[in-house]
C-alpha cells in the first residue's frame, strides 16, 4: 500500500493531479482545498496517500495535510460514503468548517454540499460526532518527509506523554530553524519549545 508520495508535479487540475516519482506518473485524487495548497507545476510535492483497492481498480488519495486525510478516512467509515463523496464533501467544506457542524449536527451546512443529501448528511453527524475533536483553529499539520533522526525523537516525545500535534510542530520548528545535532540534543531543543507534559519529562531534562 503506499503510504506517502514524493516528486515532482508534473500535472494538476482541481479534482487530480499527476506526480512524477522517478520517472513514473502517479494519479492522484484530490479535494479542492489541496488543490489549493499546491505549488507551481514543476515544484516538489510530498502527498499523504490513502490507497484504494476494489477488484478491478486501485485508486490514490492524496492530501497535504494529515488532518484532511483522517477526515477523509473518518468520512469513509460512515456507511454510504465512498472515497468520490468523502472527496466532494472535503472539497465543499474546510477541515475547519466540517467539524465544528458535525459537531453541533448542523444538516443545513452539510446538506449544500453537491452529493449530500439529507440522509448522508444524518449519517454522517450520527457515525461522526463523537470522533471528531473540537478544532482549536490553529493551522493543520503539514505533511512533510522525516529523518530518521526526527522519526526518533518524535516517538520519543509520544512515549513522554506530548500530543502528536505538538510535537511534530515543535519537529518542524527545529527544522526550519536548522537545528542539527545527534538524538539527545534535538530532544532536549525539541523539549525546550513544549512545556512538560508530566513528570517524567521533567525528570529526563533533569
Amino acid at each position: 500500500m503506499i503510504g506517502q508520495l514524493r516528486g515532482r508535479l508534473a500535472e494538476k487540475r482541481p479534482n487530480h493531479l499527476l506526480v512524477d516519482v522517478g520517472g513514473v506518473g502517479y494519479v492522484v485524487q484530490i479535494s479542492l482545498s489541496t488543490f489549493a495548497a499546491l505549488g507551481d507545476l514543476h515544484s516538489e510535492l510530498t502527498l499523504l496517500i490513502h490507497t484504494h483497492v476494489r477488484e478491478d481498480q486501485l485508486s490514490l488519495y492524496g492530501f497535504v495535510t494529515t488532518r484532511e486525510k483522517h477526515l477523509f478516512e473518518l468520512l469513509l467509515s460512515v456507511s454510504g460514503v465512498g472515497p468520490s463523496l468523502a472527496l466532494k464533501v472535503l472539497s465543499g467544506m474546510s477541515a475547519e468548517e466540517i467539524v465544528p457542524a458535525v459537531r453541533r449536527g448542523d444538516l443545513a451546512q452539510l446538506v449544500r454540499i453537491p452529493g449530500v443529501g439529507k440522509k448522508t448528511a444524518e449519517r454522517i453527524v450520527l457515525e461522526l460526532r463523537d470522533k471528531l475533536a473540537p478544532t482549536d483553529g490553529s493551522e493543520p499539520v503539514r505533511a512533510t518527509p522525516r529523518t530518521e533522526l526526527e522519526s526518533d525523537v518524535l516517538s520519543a516525545l509520544l512515549n513522554l506523554g506530548y500530543e502528536r500535534r505538538d510535537a511534530e510542530r515543535a519537529l518542524e520548528g527545529l527544522a526550519r530553524g536548522g537545528a542539527a545535532g545527534g538524538f539527545e540534543s534535538v530532544l532536549r531543543a525539541a523539549l525546550s519549545r513544549l512545556s512538560p507534559p508530566a513528570r517524567q519529562a521533567a525528570r529526563f531534562q533533569d
